[in-house]
């Protein structure tokens, strides 16, 4: 057991400066690398977390024998490349969602992380939330689950060469917000019977919205929506034979949640965070190498292979298509 962990970081965007703030407030974490493609990118994150080291390629991170983790916030299309680099350098690797653009680039690297033996994770931050932990404890209180609603949606403005919109970078609502959707009836329910999905492609021939129906043999149905057309609630509501519980906007970093409960008196739950919420899932990733385990019990592999499965079955249908595919 060490008495901390040194992470690196691969791509300092925005989601990465939530992650560093995150690892903060850690135990055991400490940021100790970054790297871009911009060196001078690189040494004006890495200044400002306090990281000792900064490179202008990725690959030196990854060469730095002194790096216990890898965190990966690159855009969506080189995940799949920077892990599997990681993965065979012998570096833990924590991704960011989705893990890889579509399922055999995932299995792939399932495999080669069970190979050499490295502790690998889809950084599905929501999973960790207490918000999240909360819900599934308070899950039977409303019964047999019957239905799911759940949405995310935005207005983004568009631009085809950018990250949302530009096919090569694994551009969707799918693959980048619609995962959130997915995630929550997997997380509550397990893989569905039967996947319908409609959609809209916009002229870059990536999803601009979509409309996911998921069923079950039990009689529940979930019904979700992604979109980067417009603003939604954001919530998610699960009800039961018994009642309801809601997850309140927004639902994939929940603050509150209600239960609902027939004859009962409503239930509000609020939360709060160390930071912002990322330090959930950078706690996970050392509190899962302390115990020597490779993988997490919470969001184990096989979660993240039904989270991909899910998703290119849903663009298949719609229609969506990478180069990758």
């Amino acid at each position: 057991m060490k008495s901390n962990y040194s992470w690196g970081i691969l791509g300092p965007g925005k989601i990465a400066h939530k992650f560093a703030q995150g690892l903060s407030v850690t135990k055991k974490g400490k940021l100790s690398g970054v790297a871009s493609r911009s060196e001078e990118r690189a040494k004006q994150f890495a200044e400002k977390y306090g990281a000792a080291k900064f490179y202008g390629s990725y690959e030196d991170l990854i060469e730095d024998e002194e790096i216990d983790i890898i965190y990966i916030s690159t855009p969506h299309h080189l995940h799949y490349e920077l892990s599997k680099k990681c993965i065979l350098k012998g570096k833990n690797v924590l991704c960011e969602k989705p893990a890889a653009i579509n399922s055999v680039q995932f299995e792939e690297l399932r495999m080669l992380a069970k190979e050499k033996s490295v502790f690998y994770m889809d950084a599905l931050w929501t999973r960790f939330l207490p918000g999240i932990i909360k819900a599934l404890e308070l899950l039977p209180q409303i019964g047999d689950v019957k239905s799911i609603n759940c949405d995310f949606g935005f207005k983004a403005d568009y631009d085809p060469d950018s990250r949302l919109f530009n096919p090569e970078y694994g551009g969707g609502s799918i693959l980048d917000i619609g995962i959130y959707t997915l995630f929550i009836p997997l997380l509550f329910l397990g893989y569905p019977d039967k996947i319908s999905a409609e959609g809209k492609l916009g002229t870059t021939g990536v999803d601009e919205s979509a409309t996911m129906i998921l069923n079950y043999s039990s009689g529940a149905e979930a019904n979700l929506f992604s979109t980067f057309l417009a603003n939604t609630t954001t919530m998610a509501e699960i009800t039961g034979s018994k009642g309801s519980l809601r997850l309140n906007p927004r639902f994939f970093t929940p603050t509150s949640l209600n239960v609902s409960l027939t004859g009962k008196e409503d239930k509000l739950f609020e939360f709060e965070t160390k930071m912002n919420g990322y330090e959930y899932e950078a706690e996970e990733v050392m509190n899962c190498l302390d115990k020597g385990m490779t993988e997490s019990k919470l969001l184990p592999l096989s979660f993240t292979s039904d989270l991909m499965k899910l998703m290119d079955e849903v663009r298949r249908q719609i229609g969506v298509k990478y180069s990758w595919d």
